[in-house]
């Protein structure tokens, strides 16, 4: 018997697919390459003017962010990877609440 090829191309791609093509936020194009800022401020837009979303619009934009560092994360740079974390706090200070304590991953970085 044959075995499977682990994750066909069509199968590996469904997270792009989510990304792209998600029922609650209409995210903008490249949304995930710019500064920890653009990135807070570009999915705070896209979930204060979606209309299908079932959460609040910070829970929305936060777990689009955190689905994209899951799925993405093995193909991330340890620096893109901060970027994004630094985006969550962007993200939490946009909507009023307070940012969380520095990882020990980003003590490093500021010397």
């Amino acid at each position: 018997m044959q075995r499977r090829r682990r994750g066909s191309s069509t199968k590996r791609r469904w997270s792009q697919q989510v990304t792209q093509h998600s029922n609650a936020l209409d995210l903008e194009a490249g949304v995930f390459k710019g500064s920890p800022s653009q990135i807070a401020r570009s999915l705070k837009r896209s979930a204060d003017r979606s209309e299908r979303r079932k959460a609040s619009p910070l829970r929305s934009a936060m777990s689009m962010l955190t689905f994209y560092v899951n799925r993405a994360g093995k193909n991330l740079s340890p620096a893109r990877k901060r970027v994004l974390e630094r985006a969550k706090g962007e993200l939490r200070s946009l909507y009023g609440r307070p940012k969380r304590h520095i990882l020990k991953a980003d003590r490093g970085a500021h010397g």
